[in-house]
């Protein structure tokens, strides 16, 4: 008897071990993501998110078969509360009643220029597109893309090419003022805006977004510095839509707290916020999560979005389809 006991105290230590070694990690993870913690290669993880909340049930089911309390309790927690902030991207949420003109924004990455131009010059014809913000924007593509009859689909533009990724670009169908440029502080980034004259509709801001990219631990300072200059919502200004390659995903604090200003992430409002947009399109064995985005001011209504493959591009195209409240 006293050896079987052993043996059965024994299995039930491992069995709670085995429970909470696989519990913890997970748990870990959702203190980090939803106290907003993420620091130095930690940035980086936290855009997997929603792969880690799909698993998080993994350690419940775990702990429930081997009849573990503490561990199960522990386990579903952590599944609810990463279940519920990542599910919501896929169900759309109510719009406000904004009736006025519809306007169609594609944002791309285009790829320090290597993109194919042909493919988003067939993506704006087909898909109408009214406003076109690029990132990583080169002079050869902005030749190219005007000589495949860019410039005729879109023939008001703020262009700023430059080699390599910090290039940045805005067209539009409808006329653009008060346009112009600025360089990000943290990673010299370009971001072309202007404001866009829908008729029909009140001035509408446009901005070309794209802080740095937290790639490497000594860069995450300027990735922080960057998502925290861009410019925040004006609920009870102007109109305003940030679009482009954000090099964030909606579990990063900074991205949250930029859309606290008063944006809505078009994707997660449509019900299409879990669509990757960059990661294994070029070839890299990398999962693909959603750092594109178009943020647009709460008093704008999305209609729908659509992420569209981009050729040469290890981005993803996303197009929103947004209407716009009425000019008063």
């Amino acid at each position: 008897m006293r050896r079987e006991n052993r043996t059965a105290g024994r299995t039930t230590r491992i069995a709670a071990a085995a429970c909470w070694l696989a519990v913890l990690p997970t748990a870990a993870w959702a203190v980090f993501r939803l106290a907003g913690l993420e620091r130095g290669p930690l940035v980086q993880a936290v855009a997997f998110t929603p792969y880690v909340a799909a698993g998080s049930v993994a350690p419940l089911a775990l702990a429930l078969v081997l009849r573990r309390r503490a561990p199960a309790v522990v386990a579903a927690v952590t599944a609810l509360a990463l279940l519920g902030a990542v599910a919501p991207r896929a169900i759309g949420s109510d719009q406000p009643s904004a009736d006025g003109p519809t306007l169609r924004l594609l944002t791309a990455n285009l790829l320090l220029g290597g993109a194919e131009p042909a493919a988003l010059v067939d993506l704006v014809r087909t898909r109408r597109v009214d406003v076109l913000a690029v990132q990583e924007f080169t002079a050869d593509i902005a030749t190219e893309l005007d000589r495949l009859g860019l410039a005729a689909l879109l023939p008001y533009r703020e262009l700023h090419p430059e080699p390599g990724a910090s290039g940045s670009g805005l067209y539009s169908r409808h006329p653009l003022s008060a346009a112009g440029v600025r360089r990000n502080q943290g990673f010299p980034f370009r971001q072309a805006y202007g404001t866009v004259a829908v008729p029909g509709a009140p001035p509408l801001r446009v901005e070309s977004a794209h802080p740095a990219s937290p790639y490497a631990v000594r860069v995450v300072p300027d990735w922080w510095t960057d998502l925290r200059g861009q410019p925040p919502a004006t609920p009870h200004g102007q109109l305003s839509v940030l679009a482009g390659d954000f090099n964030a995903t909606l579990d990063h604090a900074p991205l949250r707290d930029l859309i606290a200003t008063g944006y809505v992430d078009a994707a997660d409002a449509a019900g299409a916020g879990l669509a990757g947009t960059w990661g294994p399109y070029d070839g890299d064995r990398i999962p693909p999560v959603t750092i594109d985005h178009v943020l647009a001011d709460r008093r704008i209504a999305v209609r729908a979005v659509e992420v569209h493959p981009l050729p040469g591009s290890d981005h993803r195209a996303v197009l929103a389809e947004l209407r716009l409240p009425t000019a008063r």
